[in-house]
């Protein structure tokens, strides 16, 4: 359900329906825009009258959402959310371009690739330290000596920085060297992960799950948004179908399918969709066309000795070449991809 209060409320008017809203048993979020204030109220609809809402002073108007999802639909926050990370924004016309190894494997080698991609336009630099693979016996990442790696290449190249957490015990120690959490498709319905997530102030990359719906996908994000957090980035990486030639099927339609039920911005992950390097410069321009608020694409120098998901991977200057047409692609859409400081594409 929805407040939608009357204009330019004073401090107290929406002090005293925050408290109004608690003293029912109902959890209040609190967006405040520049013409109009909104408070969501989050709890079971069924259970809550509009008349006793509709009285408290300062209300004009009280708006039920049948939607699950409600503190990320557009019914509560109805124009596109715009997040700033490290001067990198995404959403509302800005695309984050991500890029970087599936593995930290090694500093020499995550730096090498840092700098490629950088100078190439990608303005958010991702490298997993936590690795879920299918195979108990496969490369599981650096752990926190990947996280301290990837930490260092940020900084010395000027991008925020993007890793995988899987656990919820996890939390605690990727927060301090993170900038942005990514949730994996296995972990999408991680519920007390995505919780954990949620009690910080750090941005989380959410990716779909392999047979996730839309409303799926919306419902985890809730968990995240429900406990604080707004800063939600919705990821397709491709859902499975009886496709074989690929590694999953992208669906693309997800991208304006969610952005008519959902203010968060959606990027499209083509290297994990297709899983073939020869299909994702196509498949990335076609997640620009569609309309998606970035691209997340896997990057390495030299695929054949990756540990982990090489085959998948562009090389360095067929990421290059793929960010000119991307560039030249947002901007005949009138998009905008904020290059790092420094940097001359």
């Amino acid at each position: 359900m929805i407040i939608v209060l009357k204009p330019h409320p004073t401090p107290q008017v929406i002090q005293h329906v925050l408290e109004r809203i608690e003293a029912l048993g109902f959890t209040p979020h609190l967006s405040q825009g520049v013409s109009r204030t909104i408070i969501g109220v989050i709890g079971d609809e069924d259970k809550l009258q509009v008349e006793p809402l509709q009285a408290i002073p300062g209300v004009e108007q009280v708006v039920p959402i049948l939607k699950p999802y409600k503190l990320a639909s557009r019914e509560f926050h109805a124009e596109e959310s715009v997040f700033e990370i490290k001067g990198v924004r995404i959403g509302g016309g800005h695309l984050a371009m991500i890029a970087g190894p599936c593995a930290i494997e090694s500093e020499s080698i995550l730096f090498e690739i840092a700098e490629k991609v950088r100078d190439a336009g990608a303005n958010i630099l991702r490298g997993g330290a936590f690795k879920p693979r299918t195979s108990p016996y496969s490369f599981q990442g650096l752990g926190e000596d990947g996280l301290k790696i990837l930490k260092a290449a940020g900084e010395q190249f000027g991008m925020p920085i993007v890793t995988e957490v899987m656990d919820p015990r996890q939390v605690d120690l990727v927060v301090r060297y993170t900038d942005i959490f990514q949730i994996g498709a296995r972990n999408m319905q991680n519920f007390d992960l995505l919780k954990e997530v949620g009690k910080t102030r750090t941005p989380a990359l959410l990716k779909r799950g392999m047979s996730a719906t839309v409303k799926d996908l919306l419902m985890s994000a809730e968990y995240i948004l429900a406990q604080g957090n707004r800063q939600v980035i919705l990821c397709e990486r491709g859902v499975r179908t009886f496709e074989d030639s690929t590694r999953n099927t992208l669906d693309l339609s997800i991208v304006p399918n969610a952005k008519g039920l959902s203010h968060l911005p959606i990027i499209v992950d083509p290297s994990h969709a297709t899983g073939r390097p020869d299909l994702i410069p196509a498949m990335a321009r076609a997640g620009v066309a569609a309309g998606c608020d970035g691209i997340h694409i896997e990057v390495h120098s030299c695929p054949e000795k990756a540990l982990s998901d090489g085959p998948q991977a562009l090389l360095p200057h067929q990421y290059a070449k793929l960010m000119t047409e991307l560039r030249q692609l947002a901007e005949v859409m009138g998009r905008t991809i904020d290059v790092r400081e420094g940097v001359t594409v």
